[in-house]
């Protein structure tokens, strides 16, 4: 069976800009940044060929972690690409398009990272309805220091001559670069400066919507698997659930979903995910497999050990379930883009600091074709999608939750008494949260069991119990993280209510620990 994605169709309707990467740590925002204006873009590998199709719009090139200079320097041919497309160069970009038109790129005397204010020496469609003195992010320790003889000076900051410029020419697709990030956010009118680009110069419309994703995906769905069947494991998560939504409003009861509940899931989450599926008219089985979990956990305490067991389990019983369905052809998922980005990372993958979270990689033995609906989507985007097919703001917006569950949040062996002790502690946890208005305010927030007692006293009594560590962080992408400032009257009574209302439990803590250097899980 071919592999299939089923926004292939989807692709070819719309506009498109093209974003080369060259090992920027910003890549993926600019691509936020231009799906935020509702065009649609890709990223791809500097070094990796495309075609001029005519949906393609323009084309962005990234930073990169390199000097213009090195001698294995990423160097296309930025000529070639502007005889098709208008080009905007960002930071790396910047410098590696004046040096390729005859400019002059050298360390600069100082490196410059962080704010600074630019100023406007040259109006332009660039630039229009930016103020002069806007402050932007910058991120080099080269500087162009002259530009080609036929390009001009828009901005500059006091530190360096060229922050932003433009090729002259009256005739041919228009050329710019910016020595600062308009991608990130500390650059105050960087997405104004993108969406010019955007709609002025690329001639975009804006008219990438999740209402527009949904209609054309569910179409794309519909002629690319047409009476086939789609079995898909489901994990009560938002991409799960967004893309098995859309496979089944493109073919309904031919979706055979499966969750399985592997022992280590939140209090009451088996049943309320399944009521969710249906109110959805999802096709799902719901599985009990706690009693297997529990068994292949017992005696295990190293936590590599304990995320590939529920892995394998979860492969194994996946398989099981999927044999009593006949006549299956394909299997969906919910990759998203950030997955496929780093598969096809410019260096190659990164040091793996510990197995991924969520639980994947169903076996090669069942042959199935592929489908990935959310494949060319952020999680953002993913969420939006969501509402827009009317799954509950509730389950969408939920914090994180790593695929191994509470297995990865029980310090130790993982046993039926601990869990329904994290359960309830946990559960105590967020729904003070909730209550406290302080939910939507953290990325994510957890209760983590510690393999310790210690002695307390209730009443008259000496006890002898378990610690719990209450996690909570704020960050946009997971990929760092500050540890939450929760107020301390709040704190306090979730700790009342956890030794007061949570048998088993005498002690509460709170972690303070950032990423780096700590991760936001313990295990």
């Amino acid at each position: 069976m071919p592999y299939l994605q089923a926004l292939f169709y989807f692709r070819s309707m719309t506009e498109k800009i093209l974003i080369l990467d060259f090992g920027s740590q910003y890549t993926q925002l600019i691509a936020r940044a231009v799906r935020e204006a509702n065009v649609y873009c890709e990223i791809i590998p500097f070094h990796k060929r495309f075609d001029f199709t005519p949906e393609l719009k323009g084309i962005i090139l990234s930073g990169s972690p390199f000097s213009v200079n090195d001698e294995q320097a990423p160097n296309p041919d930025i000529a070639s690409i502007l005889d098709q497309l208008p080009v905007l160069g960002v930071c790396y970009g910047a410098q590696l398009t004046a040096k390729q038109f005859g400019g002059l790129v050298q360390k600069s005397n100082k490196r410059e990272y962080g704010r600074a204010n630019m100023h406007i020496i040259q109006n332009d469609t660039l630039l229009e309805g930016v103020g002069d003195m806007s402050q932007v992010w910058m991120s080099h320790s080269d500087s162009i220091k002259e530009l080609p003889s036929n390009f001009t000076i828009l901005a500059n900051t006091d530190s360096i001559p060229v922050a932003a410029f433009k090729r002259n020419s009256n005739e041919g697709n228009a050329l710019y670069g910016l020595q600062f990030h308009p991608e990130v956010y500390h650059s105050l009118e960087g997405k104004k400066i993108l969406q010019n680009f955007l709609t002025k110069i690329c001639g975009c419309n804006c008219d990438f919507t999740p209402a527009h994703f949904v209609e054309d995906t569910v179409s794309a769905l519909k002629q690319q698997i047409g009476d086939r069947k789609v079995i898909m494991a489901l994990s009560g998560g938002v991409d799960s659930t967004v893309a098995a939504t859309l496979i089944s409003r493109a073919i309904g009861k031919n979706l055979f979903g499966i969750f399985v509940d592997n022992g280590v899931l939140r209090k009451n989450e088996f049943q309320q995910v399944l009521e969710t599926y249906k109110q959805l008219d999802l096709n799902v089985k719901g599985v009990d497999a706690r009693e297997h979990f529990y068994t292949k956990l017992a005696g295990k305490t190293d936590p590599e050990e304990k995320r590939k067991i529920i892995g394998n389990c979860f492969i194994e019983i996946f398989d099981q379930e999927a044999q009593k369905v006949e006549g299956i052809e394909m299997l969906g998922q919910g990759t998203i883009y950030p997955d496929v980005i780093e598969s096809v990372s410019v260096h190659g993958p990164s040091v793996t600091i510990k197995s991924h979270h969520n639980v994947g990689g169903l076996p090669e033995t069942m042959k199935l074709g592929l489908v990935e609906p959310l494949r060319f989507l952020f999680k953002d985007e993913v969420r939006k999608v969501g509402l827009e097919l009317g799954i509950p703001y509730e389950l969408l917006y939920r914090h994180p939750f790593p695929g191994p569950g509470l297995a990865i949040r029980i310090l130790g062996e993982v046993t039926e008494e601990k869990v329904q002790l994290l359960q309830e502690a946990d559960a105590i946890y967020t729904e003070l949260l909730k209550k406290s208005g302080l939910y939507e305010k953290v990325w994510q927030a957890g209760t983590i069991l510690l393999p310790v007692k210690s002695v307390g006293v209730m009443g008259d009594e000496r006890t002898y119990e378990y610690t719990v560590a209450l996690r909570a962080v704020t960050s946009t992408d997971g990929m760092t993280a500050d540890w939450a400032h929760l107020p301390y009257e709040f704190l306090a009574q979730v700790s009342n209510d956890i030794i007061n209302q949570v048998k088993g439990i005498n002690r509460v803590v709170y972690d303070i620990s950032s990423k780096p250097p700590a991760t936001i899980e313990w295990e």
